[in-house]
């Protein structure tokens, strides 16, 4: 098995949310792929936050593209230059106003390699206490949702999680502490 080489790139949109480019690629049997499409997005964090009750915190919001209010896991992006445990740190804090007292990472997987090359890593923080209001971007509309641990499997079994990265870091994170 070989990489395929490129041979151009070329941007078609570059926003803070949107980048799309285009590549030209040789494969290694040597047929030419002239429109190779990529979305380039920013590095994720999700995090599987359990509050000093041994409770799972989750959020509700709306997801546009989906058409959706879905429940998740709490998430964001890693700031450029930011460590992504400092990150899962502060994008709690931000959307649900707790603070934890440990911190431990699961996993990191990528969204979709084949049209992106973005990874999302999957921490799980514990001893979570609630010691701020949430301070929400102005696009941001999120309501906290807080299950027990039983609830949270039966809602993830119930296939109730859609965001397939959130699912994913859900299982790990089970996995590793003993919970399925």
């Amino acid at each position: 098995m070989e990489k395929w080489t490129l041979l151009d790139s070329k941007y078609i949109i570059q926003r803070p949310w949107a980048t799309l480019r285009v590549d030209k690629l040789q494969l290694p049997n040597g047929n030419i792929k002239d429109e190779y499409y990529v979305l380039e997005y920013p590095t994720w964090v999700n995090m599987v936050a359990f509050t000093e009750d041994n409770e799972l915190l989750f959020v509700r919001q709306y997801r546009h593209g989906s058409g959706e209010i879905m429940v998740e896991l709490p998430a964001g992006v890693v700031e450029e230059g930011e460590d992504p445990a400092e990150a899962a740190r502060r994008e709690l804090l931000e959307e649900t106003g707790y603070s934890f007292t440990s911190i431990a990472y699961v996993c990191t997987l990528y969204a979709n390699p084949a049209t992106s090359g973005n990874l999302t890593y999957t921490y799980v923080l514990r001893g979570g206490k609630k010691v701020q209001e949430q301070q929400l971007d102005s696009s941001e509309d999120i309501e906290v949702v807080i299950m027990g641990i039983e609830e949270a499997k039966q809602f993830l079994f119930d296939n109730k999680i859609g965001q397939a990265l959130h699912a994913s870091a859900l299982f790990y994170s089970f996995q590793k502490l003993g919970l399925l």
